[in-house]
């Protein structure tokens, strides 16, 4: 199509000159559309590349995803509930570790333990000797209303004493803080299984902490977990504000890929480049223009423009000539005498026009529009 409407242009002027018309109203000039400038789009935060799959040359929109990057599930490591939340999203975790000890706190569903020791056992070497994980009863030493049952989670090094201090967590009933129970093999309480006293004490609610900055939090104080339960989820570096709704990073212009800088499983660093986007609404048109056809084409001039694809002459844009260069292209062994200049012409794109695209530009004659507009 290019060759078809490059001769009728040439033959329109040819038969002008040949029949001795006026000059034509329009001077005419070959151009492609080239994008007056690249966007890059850049990663909010570090971390590895989970997904990218954009090409060189993709059309690309406002909203689209451009990458993932992986993050860092926190997880609960035990049943509890999310008795503290210190973080916000977009806080580093070392500093809010640093000022209150966690991210947030998990209180244990078992909300109580026991400090014993074997100093009130039954004297028989069987009660003398405490087993890790056995479970075991507990009946207050008050009245005996108070019972439940727990668990030996720790054993310490026999005292000074002889005696041995260990710790149970309750698993079941309740008791009053600071009361003292005694502790039984036996669900009869028989004294002969009798193991030891201790002491009902609060089981502390346990820090829950991370690395980086915290994109984003999955709980909220009073939330029951589970084991396993995804608390929240960091990335590295820092975050800048609460922007970062998750970890996929969205395109935030129309245009065409230009370059891609980022691979799956490839590191990026907060602020890298992960693709580089050619603007629609930055799209031009250079020309090409002789220095003896400068006085054809000024800035400010109107064009029509036509697109060499279009044979049917079916898209019709209009255009504005942005600029003209004062500087002419460097001459090569095999290039004309005359200095090339290049012109820019702004136009408003459509789904159409994509870059490097041959176009037909016709700037109309300025002394022509001023006599047709005297002739009306």
């Amino acid at each position: 199509m290019r060759n078809k409407k490059s001769f009728a242009v040439a033959l329109a002027v040819g038969l002008a000159l040949l029949l001795g018309a006026p000059a034509l109203a329009q001077a005419t000039f070959q151009g492609s559309v080239i994008s007056r400038e690249t966007t890059a789009v850049s990663a909010p935060f570090g971390g590895l590349i989970d997904d990218i799959s954009l090409r060189k040359g993709d059309v690309i929109h406002v909203g689209d995803p451009v990458a993932t990057i992986k993050t860092t599930k926190v997880y609960a490591e035990m049943d509890g509930v999310v008795s503290g939340v210190f973080a916000r999203e977009g806080d580093q975790t070392e500093g809010i570790t640093e000022r209150y000890g966690g991210v947030m706190y998990l209180e244990p569903v078992n909300k109580y333990l026991v400090s014993a020791t074997t100093e009130k056992a039954y004297n028989s070497s069987a009660t003398k000797y405490v087993h890790i994980g056995e479970r075991v009863y507990l009946s207050c030493t008050k009245d005996g209303t108070h019972v439940g049952t727990a668990v030996v989670t720790k054993i310490s090094d026999v005292d000074d004493s002889g005696n041995t201090p260990y710790t149970l967590e309750v698993i079941g009933g309740e008791f009053y803080m600071g009361e003292t129970v005694g502790i039984y093999r036996d669900s009869a309480y028989a004294t002969e299984s009798r193991i030891g006293r201790g002491t009902i004490q609060q089981n502390a609610a346990v820090p829950v902490k991370g690395t980086g900055s915290v994109l984003k939090l999955h709980v909220q104080v009073g939330d029951r977990v589970e084991r396993g339960e995804v608390l929240f989820e960091t990335v590295e570096g820092v975050l800048d504000g609460l922007y970062a709704v998750d970890n996929t990073i969205y395109s935030p212009l129309d245009g065409f890929v230009a370059s891609v800088e980022a691979t799956q499983g490839s590191a990026v660093e907060k602020g890298g480049k992960l693709i580089s986007v050619f603007p629609k609404d930055a799209m031009q048109i250079e020309m090409k223009v002789s220095e003896l056809d400068l006085n054809e084409i000024r800035e400010g001039d109107k064009v029509s423009i036509e697109f060499e694809w279009d044979a049917d002459g079916a898209l019709q844009l209009e255009g504005v000539v942005s600029g003209i260069s004062s500087v002419g292209e460097e001459k090569t062994e095999n290039s004309s005498g005359d200095a090339q200049y290049s012109a820019y012409v702004d136009f408003t794109p459509v789904d159409s026009v994509r870059l490097d695209m041959s176009v037909i530009v016709y700037v109309q004659d300025g002394d022509a529009e001023a006599a047709d507009a005297d002739g009306e």
